[in-house]
C-alpha cells in the first residue's frame, strides 16, 4: 500500500488523528486536513514522520469549496495523486433540546457535516475516477450511530446531518462503482474524544456508558481500525456499506 495517498479531514485530533496514524502505519501517505488546531495537526504529522511515514498538514474549512480545493491541491503537489478520502471532519454544536437549538447552530452543523462531506467527496471522486484518468480508490465517510438513534434531547440536528452522510454514502457507492471508487461509511457510537468537551459535557462518555450494551465508551483506535479495513484491499468487494462500531447500540 506504499502508493496509497489519502486525505483525512479533521485529522488532527480524536478519531481523525487515530485514523491518520493507522493509515500511515499501513503505508499510506496522508494529507491531514484541519481547521483550527494547527499545533495538534503538526504533532500528529511529526509522529507519522518519526515512524517513517509521509504526510502534509493543510488548514481547510471543509464547508468552503476553495479551502477543499486547496487541501487537495497541496496533497497532490506534495504527496502525489490522491487514492483515498476519509471524510471525518464534523461538529455537533452545544448539547440541548431541539426547540432550544439556535438556527445558526443547525446551519453550521449542516454546512460542515453535510456540505463539507459532499464537497470533499466531489473533489476526491474527480481525482480518483478512472473515467477521468484517476487510479480509483476509496472513500470512507465517518457518520455516527446518532444517524439511526436520533439523539433526542441532545442534538437531533447532528443526528439528521449524519443520516444525510449515510444517504450520500449509498448513493455515491452506486454512482461511482464503475469508476473504480468504493464508498463506505462507519458509524461510531460513544467514543472517548474531545468532542464531548466541545459540546459542553466532558464527562458524557462515563455518564452514558451504562446505556451501551458493552458498558463502556469506545476508543478512537477502535474506530480507526474499522476505517482502515474499509480503506484496504481486504475490503475490495465492500461498497455502500454502513458499518456500525458502537458497542452494541
Amino acid at each position: 500500500m506504499d502508493n496509497e495517498i489519502t486525505v483525512v479531514t479533521g485529522g488532527s485530533r480524536g478519531i481523525g488523528a487515530a485514523v491518520t496514524r493507522r493509515l500511515a502505519a499501513a503505508g499510506h501517505a496522508v494529507g491531514i486536513g484541519y481547521r483550527d488546531d494547527r499545533q495538534a495537526a503538526e504533532a500528529v504529522a511529526r509522529e507519522v514522520r518519526a515512524n517513517g511515514g509521509r504526510c502534509v498538514t493543510v488548514r481547510a474549512d471543509v464547508a468552503v469549496e476553495a479551502d477543499v480545493d486547496h487541501l487537495f491541491d497541496v496533497v497532490v503537489a506534495e504527496l502525489g495523486p490522491v487514492t483515498g478520502l476519509v471524510n471525518n471532519a464534523g461538529i455537533t454544536g452545544p448539547l440541548g433540546r431541539f426547540t432550544e437549538t439556535a438556527p445558526g447552530t443547525m446551519r453550521n452543523v449542516v454546512q460542515v457535516n453535510v456540505v463539507g462531506a459532499l464537497l470533499c467527496a466531489r473533489r476526491a471522486a474527480r481525482e480518483m475516477s478512472t473515467r477521468r484518468g484517476g487510479r480509483g480508490g476509496a472513500i470512507v465517510n465517518v457518520s455516527s450511530g446518532a444517524a439511526t438513534l436520533g439523539s433526542p434531547g441532545e442534538y437531533v440536528h447532528y443526528a439528521a446531518s449524519k443520516a444525510a452522510v449515510d444517504a450520500m454514502t449509498v448513493g455515491l457507492s452506486k454512482e461511482l462503482a464503475t469508476e473504480g471508487i468504493r464508498v463506505n461509511s462507519v458509524q461510531p457510537g460513544l467514543v472517548h474524544t474531545d468532542i464531548h468537551r466541545a459540546m459542553g459535557d466532558p464527562d458524557r462518555p462515563e455518564r452514558k456508558a451504562p446505556a451501551v450494551p458493552m458498558r463502556r465508551a469506545g476508543e478512537p483506535d477502535e474506530i480507526a481500525a474499522a476505517v482502515a479495513w474499509l480503506m484496504s484491499p481486504e475490503a475490495s468487494y465492500a461498497t455502500g456499506a454502513v458499518l456500525r462500531v458502537a458497542g452494541g447500540l
